[in-house]
């Protein structure tokens, strides 16, 4: 959903590989989901493996998931997977690394990234799909709305993320993934504007103090 070009196209028709690649997108879109487990469960470990500060880490991801994304545009190579249309503009595989490298980097907290990203690699998908079936847009935020509240609600369990938090930013993440913008993807977008609001917020709730 990142273009007009997308909206007007199915999805399995723009995927490198067809509905194989789509596949694979949506899979590793759903795999997303291991990366705050991996983060703070075994990151601490492998920066000191490394010799590394944690963030020093994810810092230096970001800056090669930069420079890889350069050197594909420079070349126009799509893979496997990807739409026809990223060959000339940033792909989504590389502004979802992006969105989620500063969600770990600026709120490196398991009350905010486990939500933030698990809106993005289950709400996202969701969306896709639900259009794809044809299923009119009303319809598409309100069960959306419904998955993404469902697990910022589970995380105020389990990681105590403020409720009112919660209340607050499952529909700004819904309502994150709606713009149609031409070179910035719904992976960037789902997480950053959302992001910003908690940075604002967090003065008020201190959950990283």
């Amino acid at each position: 959903m990142m273009s007009d070009q997308v909206e007007l196209t199915n999805p399995v028709d723009t995927s490198v590989g067809g509905m194989k690649g789509h596949i694979l997108r949506r899979t590793i879109h759903i795999g997303m989901c291991a990366i705050p487990f991996v983060y703070f469960s075994w990151g601490e470990n492998v920066s000191s493996k490394l010799d590394m500060e944690l963030q020093q880490i994810v810092a230096s991801v970001i800056l090669i998931a930069l420079v890889a994304e350069s050197i594909r545009l420079k070349f126009g190579i799509t893979i496997f997977g990807q739409r026809d249309y990223e060959a000339t503009q940033i792909s989504a595989l590389a502004w979802g690394a992006f969105g989620i490298g500063m969600v770990l980097l600026l709120a490196p907290h398991e009350a905010y990234a486990y939500p933030l990203i698990l809106s993005l690699a289950l709400g996202d998908p969701l969306m896709g799909e639900l259009r794809r079936k044809g299923i009119e847009s009303r319809k598409v935020m309100i069960y959306s709305t419904i998955l993404i509240l469902a697990i910022w609600l589970a995380c105020s369990v389990q990681f105590d993320t403020p409720v009112v938090i919660s209340l607050i930013l499952a529909p700004v993440c819904m309502i994150s993934e709606w713009p149609r913008l031409r070179y910035i993807d719904d992976n960037a977008t789902m997480l950053l504007i959302p992001l910003s609001l908690i940075l604002i917020l967090e003065p008020f709730f201190k959950v990283m103090v």
